[in-house]
Formats: structure tokens, sequence, C-alpha cells
């Protein structure tokens, strides 16, 4: 009986080195992981903090655009250029839009005013003695144009003995012209009779079948050029 209690006690104490034994080997395991871990392990272990430190994606602001290995150059500034007109319409729309067309001398010039409902315009008048009538004018007569004063302060002004070519438009319901398309419709006539063209005429009228190419005509090519554009009509 009492060998038998031996055996027993025995068998209880190798049972629990056995179980200790085992505690103490995973123990030592753990810890040489810890030590020395592995690559899969290791993986697993950036994996979870990776995911543990996630933060929100930043969209990054674009940027403007570098040029690499040098500086980007200076912007250079532009040659200066003129200012840009609108082209001037030709002879024939000139003669078309023209209610009075002759040439003639400066006689008179006088301050008036027009009527006009509620108000009186400043107005100046201009008598010529007119020695080609083409339009809305006789030969040998006088004839007075009233132009608005703006106009004459503006520019378009006339001397006393000074020799035109006009083309003026119809006059208003209050007596008032001008030259059409401002110093387009005025020509300066010479004391042959010789009718002058601007550069800026010239330019203008170079496709006119009786006019291009020339710098001054005669008053009867005048004339033929404005049958010639009623013609066109």
């Amino acid at each position: 009986m009492h060998g038998r209690s031996c055996a027993g006690l025995l068998a209880i104490l190798l049972c629990s080195a056995s179980l200790m034994l085992g505690q103490s080997i995973e123990a030592l395991r753990d810890a040489s992981s810890v030590s020395n871990p592995s690559p899969q392990s290791l993986d697993v272990r950036q994996r979870t903090v990776s995911q543990s430190n996630a933060r929100p994606t930043v969209v990054a602001v674009p940027t403007l655009p570098t040029f690499p290995g040098s500086p980007a150059p200076a912007p250079q500034p532009l040659p200066w250029r003129g200012p840009i007109f609108p082209a001037p319409s030709g002879f024939a729309q000139l003669a078309r839009s023209a209610g009075i067309i002759f040439s003639g001398a400066v006689t008179k010039i006088e301050r008036t005013s027009a009527n006009i409902p509620g108000q009186a315009v400043g107005t100046v008048a201009i008598t010529f003695h007119v020695e080609t009538a083409i339009r809305g004018a006789t030969a040998g007569k006088s004839l007075t144009i009233t132009q608005w004063i703006g106009l004459w302060s503006s520019g378009q002004r006339y001397q006393i003995g000074e020799r035109l070519l006009l083309f003026l438009y119809p006059r208003s319901k209050v007596g008032l012209t001008s030259c059409v398309e401002a110093g387009m419709g005025r020509f300066a006539v010479d004391s042959s009779g010789a009718v002058w063209l601007s550069p800026q005429q010239a330019l203008a009228f170079r496709t006119d079948p009786v006019l291009g190419g020339k710098s001054h005509v005669r008053l009867s090519d005048f004339a033929s050029a404005v049958r010639w554009a009623g013609e066109e009509e």
C-alpha cells in the first residue's frame, strides 16, 4: 500500500515537470522570435504597424511646370506695332455715299447755329464758288454747306481761298453735312486743276480702274470715276 502511494506521487511529479519544461521551451521560442524575427513575421508586423499608422491621403496641389537643367527663360517683350485702323472703303463706296460732289474755292466762313427742337447747336457755314459740279451743285454758282462746330474743332477746317474737291453726305433734316468718311472725302486741288490724293487715299483707291496707282489726276478723271461707280451699282 505504501509502495503504490509512492509510485503515484512520482508519476504526478514527472507529469508536472514535463509540463513546466514544455512551457519553458515555448517561452524560449517566443523570445527567440522577438530577438531574431523571421521575414514572414517582419512582414506581418510591418503591415500591422502601417495599418495602425495609416493616414488620409493628401492630394498635392498642381504646380507650374519647371524646366529641368536650366531656369525658365524670361519672357521677351513683343515688338511695338502701330495702331491698327480699319481698312478704308474703295472709291466706289465713297462716291455712292455722297449726295454732293464738286470742286471749288472757299469764299466765306462764318459761325452760325442750327435750330433743333429744344436746343440750339453751334455750326459753321462755309461758302464755295463752284468750279466743277459733279453731283448736287451747279458750276459757276455759290454753294454754302453747314457743318457741326464739333467737326471744326476736331480738325475738319477750311481756309478762305482754299481749293478743294469734296464728297459730302446728303444734308440732314436740319441742313447739316460733312465730308464722306472724314478726310477720305476731301481732296486738295492745285492751281492747274489737278486733284491730289493723300497716301491714305491712294492706298484705299489702288484697285479703282480710273484712280488706281495715281497720286494726282485731272478733275475729268474724277468725274469719270464717279460715273463708273454709278454704273457698278
